[in-house]
């Protein structure tokens, strides 16, 4: 990597976070209620880009309970993918480990999620070795795992099927988007210079994401939480499907990258699950990641996660590194 192709390590970026207090009081009692006690104490969760409420709440009776409470007037999308996660908690295996879906409920026009709460911290940035390696296992354990039966998740193509279009909206979209990655650096300039191959790899990403395995989606180190016991828990599951078994370890690198874990091919090369992807997928299935971030980038930010671009800016440029050397 030389000197012009350095990323500054970014900040930890988050949605538009909601206290206890900011509830409404209707909403914070449907809440204590479904949890079966009254709340005495929240720890807010500061990582990841939900909006709305998102936090560990302390119960009366002892116990606590990880509550999301989401509301299309903060944003309209995060009701939608709120509704996906109870969809995933049916289909996960018990050997996944994730937080359990313990109950959910509407009030008010606020939709509701409890979860089995994991007491623990997220990675440490910059990565440190052990913390990697630890999230490495747990990634190749996942590749090994199929919903079960009956589950009712999309395939991983279908459900990317739009989003991996990235390129394709840049290269018909306005003369302006294009002027804008133009002055993002030598990494955005290789990308316009070879935007014709971009767009052609891009086609190819859906039809090399269909499989058969748990597919996550959107493994980074704010879903990630490490508990007392080092082992590694896997959470915010809405974007989950079923697909290629090596796609979480390969668009998770990226980020792994931005936030100094090293090299994404090293890294990929050494794990079991990139046995037998052929360089065509993997810089098809990269091709269409990158064209996802850097043209989502330029977009303007979504209501309640106004840090959004900048990380899909920053992420988008580890990919296309990536991918420039692939290619």
């Amino acid at each position: 990597m030389g000197a012009d192709d350095a990323i500054a390590l970014p900040l930890a970026f988050s949605g538009q976070r909601l206290d206890w207090r900011d509830l409404p009081t209707r909403v914070r009692r449907a809440i204590s209620t479904l949890a079966g006690s009254q709340v005495t104490a929240e720890i807010t969760a500061t990582e990841g880009f939900s909006p709305g409420f998102v936090a560990v709440l302390e119960l009366a009776d002892g116990g606590d309970v990880f509550v999301k409470a989401v509301s299309a007037e903060i944003n309209p999308s995060s009701v939608e993918l709120a509704r996906r996660e109870i969809v995933v908690a049916a289909a996960l295996p018990p050997e996944v480990p994730a937080p359990r879906l313990l109950w959910s409920g509407e009030e008010d026009g606020w939709l509701l999620l409890g979860f089995e709460s994991v007491h623990g911290r997220s990675p440490e940035m910059p990565w440190r070795p052990s913390d990697l390696a630890s999230v490495l296992d747990a990634v190749d354990a996942l590749a090994d795992a199929e919903p079960l039966p009956g589950h009712g998740l999309p395939r991983t193509d279908d459900l990317l099927a739009e989003d991996l279009t990235g390129w394709r909206r840049l290269f018909h979209g306005p003369a302006a988007d294009r002027a804008t990655l133009a002055g993002q650096g030598p990494v955005a300039l290789w990308a316009l210079e070879h935007l014709d191959d971009l767009v052609r790899w891009e086609q190819d990403a859906p039809g090399v994401l269909a499989g058969d395995g748990l597919v996550h989606g959107d493994l980074r180190a704010d879903n990630v939480m490490i508990d007392e016991h080092h082992r590694v828990w896997l959470i915010d599951w809405p974007h989950a499907s079923v697909g290629a078994p090596w796609l979480d370890l390969a668009f998770m690198l990226p980020s792994v990258e931005l936030q100094g874990g090293g090299d994404p091919a090293s890294i990929f090369a050494s794990r079991a699950v990139s046995d037998g992807v052929s360089r065509d997928d993997l810089r098809a299935g990269l091709a269409g990641l990158a064209g996802y971030l850097v043209w989502g980038s330029l977009q303007p930010a979504p209501a309640g996660v106004p840090n959004l671009r900048p990380f899909q800016a920053a992420q988008g440029e580890a990919t296309l590194r990536w991918l420039r050397d692939l290619s």
